[in-house]
């Protein structure tokens, strides 16, 4: 009997031999845009999150097989043979929350006018921040200048991040053999300013206008993180993700080495001094990033997107990344009904040759909602015919 989905990803992370690799597509895209219903696992209520999924992600017209309608999105894994990766997105079952000090903060969150829209606005003793976003995209960013650091910094030293022990179980009993429970969170300081708090023209004009207040900002947030760290490391979690969405055009190689690379490697050795391991999501432009991914030492590298989606060819990839991990590294252009079908096979063979056994194959970023979905079940037949 062969090994199930989460025995072959623990034992790739721990660099032990498997007998297939993992197939693990994100194929939440794709589910919510064509807006299938998924339903919450047993022994979870809080429906708040998966409300918010279908919130977020934008009605598609895709092709759907009849055979996938009534589906859960675990149900879809399951006929795919594919593996899940998230509990956020796979179940709508978050793994932690913010616990705000209402006595301090008031936080109200409400719809726009707009489809998609809601705006956040908090309220606090040394001012207010007003967001808004569509579709879950900013069109306001909540600090607009260095005098809304300190409501930020307010904010953040009333604002508590608990780990949910109950949600993990749950989450880890639904995953079952099918995978992993892994989990992204807030992310490193300076990505948090250009993709969460200021937006990258704000973040960078602030560095180069103010930044000594800028950088003391980011050590406030930093020292916000120092207790999210203590809470994920107490968790059973074993893989954890830095959810940072780095594209090289906006977190450019400077940035990446004065800020990135010591607050990563600090975060790591903190996972790895508790035996956990760690990914980093880099999804957009690389080449200019190549050379600076041996300084990280992460176990893996989640996204990367090779040509011709993104800038970089499997072979620049493969020489960037030494003994990393791959997780994904097929581009999601591959799997539109109008992309040659012998050419997303050729490129799914090419990518287990070159980075196989250190892989995770899966699609870099997500499964579109357009995607014909039956090239997934595709790649699955390959995954199955190719002896690592």
């Amino acid at each position: 009997m062969g090994l199930t989905f989460r025995e072959r990803i623990l034992r790739t992370f721990e660099r032990r031999r498997v007998d297939r690799i993992v197939w693990q597509p994100r194929i939440y895209y794709w589910f919510y845009g064509n807006r299938l219903r998924n339903k919450l696992p047993n022994g979870y209520t809080d429906e708040s999150l998966l409300r918010g999924l279908y919130e977020v992600i934008r009605p598609y017209k895709g092709h759907v097989p009849e055979e996938y309608r009534n589906m859960s999105m675990l149900q879809v894994y399951d006929h795919l043979g594919a593996s899940p990766r998230y509990p956020q997105e796979t179940l709508g079952v978050s793994l932690f929350r913010m616990r705000v000090d209402e006595r301090k903060v008031r936080v109200r969150s409400f719809r726009g006018s707009k489809p998609g829209e809601r705006i956040t606005i908090w309220e606090t003793p040394v001012g207010k921040l007003r967001e808004v976003t569509v579709h879950g995209y900013h069109t306001e960013y909540p600090v607009k200048t260095p005098e809304d650091y300190r409501v930020m910094e307010f904010i953040l030293d009333n604002t508590e991040f608990v780990f949910d022990y109950r949600a993990f179980e749950v989450a880890d009993r639904a995953f079952g053999p099918r995978g992993v429970v892994q989990t992204f969170y807030p992310r490193s300081p300076l990505q948090r300013l250009i993709v969460d708090y200021m937006g990258f023209e704000r973040a960078i004009v602030a560095l180069h206008r103010h930044r000594r207040e800028t950088e003391r900002f980011m050590e406030a947030i930093e020292r916000w993180d120092d207790k999210m760290y203590e809470a994920l490391l107490e968790s059973p979690v074993q893989i954890l993700n830095f959810g940072e969405n780095v594209d090289a055009r906006l977190t450019s190689p400077r940035l990446f080495e004065e800020y990135l690379v010591p607050y990563y490697n600090k975060r790591i050795r903190q996972i790895h001094s508790r035996g956990k391991f760690c990914h980093i999501h880099m999804d957009g432009y690389l080449k200019p990033l190549l050379p600076l991914l041996e300084e990280v030492e992460f176990d893996g590298i989640e996204a990367a997107t090779p040509k011709p989606q993104g800038d970089v060819t499997l072979e620049e990839l493969k020489d960037a990344l030494g003994d990393k991990i791959l997780l994904d590294g097929i581009p999601a252009i591959m799997f539109l009904p109008d992309y040659p079908l012998r050419k997303l096979e050729e490129f799914a063979r090419k990518v287990l040759e070159m980075f196989s056994p250190n892989l995770i194959l899966g699609v870099s970023d997500e499964v579109p909602p357009t995607a014909d979905i039956t090239r997934v079940k595709r790649v699955s037949q390959i995954v199955e015919e190719y002896e690592p």
